[in-house]
């Protein structure tokens, strides 16, 4: 029953987040548009009023005039619309399904048993835990800092975004090295987020409280709170593109389980940003296809990086009988048949990859695969020789899965 209550919260938090997300991400991108969209005030009163750009625009059966003011509109409402709940609410829901689905279960989640360093493969469940968490703590002040000591004044943005590139592909680095390859992907994903949200909360609300308190005291406000909470909102329109992958690689194996997986999400990092770069100069009326092609090529590389190496010929394919408990022993030479791999199947991934997990802590099969049958085995014969092959599955080899069953899986050709 807890394992059901766990599901089912899954479900409720999975659904909130994604709703949230559609909010905050369409806001933003919204916003952006309007922003890049406006030109200038075409009346003479507008002018005067201190109208710093427009926009008219025609939606939903109505027309909308957007007017945009940089310091000093001549008049201020009391139900002024803020933006940040959406952004809170992201990623509050966002933590709430990183502590339900790995936090609580670290050990078999977090911990990286094939890391190539002894002290990461030694960390007990805790331990990963909280290094997980200090990454989206940690990572989010360097961020800050790098914000802070290159461009303080928002007058060297360029070298501060290839400061922040650099950032992002050590991350990409360190958390594959440290975690097993769909937490690494999350958690710099979930560090993005935080940077996004956490500029939300620290920068851009607080510096756009205190425009709105100077304007209501008569006063003039500091420009440098708009320019920063603009240089904070910048960021996260590039970052928006990369955190929706990274978010959703957890159901493509082939990107987190290869031997160069820090590469291929580092590449869909930038893809991601040079991508959102070309949507937003079309707002500006530029049609610059450097952008998406520069895009393009990445996930180009990245797809040679991910392919598969060709499957070895059926004629010299080990073969393996199977013991009691499905493990491998004396492999012959005759082709690998789905049965043979079946049974390591049943004997090694049926705990938590069936219709009624037997694995405590999970009431239904993760991500929805099921191997009860030979067809479902067949089914998945890609995904299972990719995750066997990389020793990502079965998770943290809670059932002990031997070599000579991997090496068995490795030459079935999935037939």
């Amino acid at each position: 029953m807890e394992s059901f209550f766990l599901e089912y919260g899954n479900l409720l938090l999975r659904w909130l987040h994604v709703i949230a997300a559609i909010a905050w991400i369409g806001e933003s991108i919204y916003f952006v548009m309007l922003d890049l969209s406006l030109h200038a005030p075409r009346g003479e009163h507008a002018r005067k009023l201190g109208v710093y750009g427009e926009m008219w625009a025609v939606h939903g059966g109505g027309f909308y005039h957007n007017q945009k003011y940089l310091t000093n509109p001549a008049e201020l409402p009391d139900d002024l619309h803020w933006s940040f709940w959406k952004s809170y609410t992201t990623w509050l829901s966002g933590f709430g399904l990183f502590m339900l689905l790995y936090l609580l279960r670290a050990d078999i989640y977090l911990v990286n048993p094939a890391s190539p360093w002894e002290w990461a493969r030694n960390m007990n469940g805790t331990e990963a835990g909280i290094l997980a968490v200090a990454f989206l703590v940690i990572g989010y002040n360097v961020y800050s800092r790098l914000c802070r000591i290159i461009s303080p004044t928002v007058e060297r943005d360029g070298l501060l975004s290839v400061a922040v590139g650099v950032m992002m592909v050590a991350v990409a680095w360190l958390t594959t090295q440290i975690f097993p390859g769909r937490a690494a992907f999350l958690i710099t994903g979930a560090l993005m987020a935080t940077c996004m949200s956490a500029s939300v909360l620290f920068w851009i609300i607080p510096g756009q409280r205190r425009m709105v308190k100077a304007l209501k005291a008569g006063e003039k406000p500091n420009p440098l709170d708009g320019l920063l909470g603009k240089q904070r909102s910048v960021h996260n329109t590039y970052f928006t593109l990369p955190v929706i992958f990274l978010m959703l690689s957890n159901h493509y194996s082939f990107t987190y389980t290869n031997e160069y997986a820090w590469v291929i999400m580092s590449l869909f990092i930038f893809a991601g940003a040079v991508i959102r770069q070309y949507f937003v100069l079309r707002h500006t009326g530029k049609n610059d296809l450097r952008y998406p092609l520069a895009g393009i090529a990445m996930l180009a590389i990245i797809g040679w990086i991910a392919a598969p190496s060709p499957a070895p010929a059926a004629a010299s394919a080990p073969a393996a009988q199977t013991g009691q408990a499905g493990g491998a022993v004396a492999p012959s030479q005759a082709a690998v048949t789905v049965e043979q791999v079946h049974g390591i199947v049943m004997a090694r991934c049926t705990e938590c990859h069936s219709a009624k997990p037997t694995q405590a802590g999970f009431a239904a099969a993760p991500a929805g695969i099921m191997l009860d049958t030979n067809e479902q085995t067949l089914q998945h014969a890609d995904q299972i020789k990719q995750v066997v092959a990389s020793k990502y599955m079965p998770l943290a080899n809670l059932t002990q899965m031997t070599d000579e069953e991997r090496a068995v899986i490795a030459a079935w050709n999935g037939k």
